[in-house]
């Protein structure tokens, strides 16, 4: 494969596996509508030879058409996210439609996907590590936190009607908790984006509830890496593919972290801020920790940053902001 198409190529994972993609001298299209990712991102690729960029929305049918058809593979990273501070109507229609136009589109030209969900599927199941073959559990329709999780299961649904009636050859991978330089500013980033933020500006960490849930976070090298075995490896077609770090923290332990990083010797400044306070009610997951024993037995995935490197490296990225 010499020419890949990225949707959402200036978000955070998009525009660094465009990196290690025009490093490796693929040839990348790169869509992006703008609306969540930043031409930051990308700014220094765009007089490179390898690389076109095309401002789009992946809802247009005929434009996936088309682009799809000049490539070899397609990764399919565009989507709206959790709708904390959102509504459910974007995430579930962005996330349900362009999804559908990509799998469209490359079961016609017979084109490689790899399609990229999210550990958020696994929702509250209390079994952990999550495998692969992990039942999913997800609350109540009314809680619009899970309209997220519902619409990558959709598409994921949608993954294996395409492979089983078509043949189409199409990977699934479930990330974990990304971060790194060109992560969003905002809760969209995840927890750190926003910890950085208030600690730079020393201001109080901003908890939701009272801090305990626990996560694992990836950096962002580690996951474009996940992406492109997934690409490059045809025994990833056909199959889920969790990509993640194992390690647990709880979201109180990593403000402290983080705090302590920017501010070291000081005590960090927090506030709780209980759930009650987002409209239409929030749930959150209280713990979430990936099985990877699939992906390192066979991808050949290893996970190489951990937190005490990937965040200092995130942080002096992020002070350029503020």
């Amino acid at each position: 494969m010499q020419k890949i198409l990225i949707t959402g190529v200036a978000g955070f994972v998009g525009s660094n596996l465009l990196q290690k993609l025009l490093n490796y001298n693929y040839q990348v299209i790169g869509l992006d509508n703008l609306s969540q990712g930043q031409l930051r991102n990308i700014e220094s690729y765009k007089s490179n030879s390898l690389f076109e960029f095309v401002e789009g929305d992946i809802r247009n049918a005929s434009l996936i058409d088309e682009l799809v058809q000049k490539v070899d593979a397609v990764v399919h990273l565009a989507a709206f996210k959790i709708p904390r501070y959102g509504n459910a109507m974007d995430t579930l229609k962005i996330n349900t439609t362009g999804t559908k136009n990509i799998f469209e589109s490359g079961s016609k030209y017979k084109k490689k996907i790899v399609f990229t969900s999210t550990s958020d599927v696994y929702g509250k199941n209390p079994n952990l590590p999550f495998s692969e073959e992990s039942d999913l559990f997800l609350g109540e329709t009314s809680i619009k936190r899970w309209s997220y999780a519902v619409s990558k299961l959709y598409d994921e649904h949608l993954a294996y009607s395409f492979i089983e009636e078509f043949d189409t050859p199409i990977a699934i991978i479930r990330y974990f908790g990304g971060y790194g330089p060109s992560q969003n500013l905002t809760w969209w980033g995840g927890p750190q984006s926003v910890f950085i933020e208030k600690a730079i500006k020393d201001e109080p960490l901003t908890i939701h509830g009272d801090g305990s849930q626990t996560r694992s976070f990836t950096f962002v090298e580690d996951m474009v890496e996940g992406t492109f075995l997934a690409l490059e490896k045809d025994e990833a077609n056909g199959e889920i593919w969790n990509i993640g770090n194992e390690r647990e923290i709880t979201i109180k332990e990593l403000g402290e972290m983080i705090w302590n990083l920017v501010r070291p010797g000081t005590k960090p400044k927090m506030e709780l801020i209980s759930y009650r306070s987002f409209s239409g009610h929030y749930e959150d997951v209280m713990r979430r920790v990936p099985d990877l024993t699939k992906s390192k037995d066979r991808l050949g995935y290893r996970v190489r940053t951990q937190l005490e490197e990937g965040l200092p490296k995130t942080i002096r990225w992020q002070r350029q902001f503020y």
